[in-house]
């Protein structure tokens, strides 16, 4: 289905609506950024990682990377060593199995919701946002290299 759109300016878009059982292959998924915040206190952050779930296709997914020099650009002394390895954890927990600790044993939607709670630390989720793929872990890269790189 869509709709036609005639702008002030005369030109006509074409704006396509996928109705519920109509996404063809696609599913609906949701992703978080992770945020690198150094200085709680300022406000300023690095994007730094991606979380994605998408519950009909049993995908939980992270991907991070790390710009050391952002992130040091708003805090010297930050710690860096400490902020890789936070965000290797949130890769582990999205793995799952044995590497995620004690979220091994929960299904991959509670994970994904701890993972996206709020929380006051040095690296923490962004707002959640939603969307349709046909392949949760294309998607994961391709926000990755959207959002973050």
């Amino acid at each position: 289905m869509s709709e036609r759109h005639i702008h002030m300016a005369g030109h006509v878009t074409e704006r396509h609506i996928t109705r519920a059982g109509q996404g063809g292959d696609r599913d609906v998924f949701e992703y978080a950024l992770l945020r690198v915040v150094p200085r709680v206190e300022r406000g300023e952050c690095v994007n730094a990682g991606v979380v994605v779930y998408c519950r009909a296709r049993g995908y939980l997914g992270a991907r991070t990377h790390l710009d050391e020099a952002r992130l040091l650009a708003l805090d010297p002394a930050a710690d860096v060593a400490g902020v890789r390895a936070a965000l290797a954890a949130i890769e582990r927990t999205c793995a799952g199995g044995e590497q995620a600790g004690q979220a091994a044993g929960d299904d991959a939607g509670r994970r994904y919701r701890w993972l996206v709670a709020p929380r006051s630390a040095i690296v923490q989720p962004g707002p959640v946002h939603t969307g349709l793929t046909a392949d949760p872990a294309a998607e994961t890269e391709r926000l990755l290299d959207l959002l973050v790189r």
